[in-house]
């Protein structure tokens, strides 16, 4: 199994997302710290999920920080995350919408 597919993986069943991208940026970090040949050293976390409702931002990093600890510790470098519950606006939509 893939790191990417462990993150997948353990994110879906801690919370159940409606909405879940985990994205290996690691190639986009080729040279710079943490990089490895291979990949799996960089990655985004984009997720909605009911779990997050009545989270301030600390709070969900750390609740994904603490179940993504392992990974952290071995091999993933960097983590970007981008976290909301369902009913708040995905932020994504409007960087699409005022590129347009």
């Amino acid at each position: 199994m893939t790191t990417k597919d462990t993150i997948t993986a353990k994110l879906t069943t801690a919370f159940d997302p409606e909405f879940l991208n985990v994205i290996d940026e690691s190639e986009n970090h080729r040279g710079h710290g943490g990089w490895r040949e291979g990949g799996e050293t960089h990655f985004r976390v984009q997720i909605s999920a009911k779990a997050f409702e009545g989270m301030n931002r600390v709070a969900r990093h750390r609740a994904i920080n603490d179940l993504l600890r392992e990974e952290l510790d071995r091999s993933v470098h960097a983590l970007a995350l981008e976290i909301r519950s369902p009913d708040e606006p995905d932020p994504r939509a409007a960087r699409v919408s005022d590129s347009a």
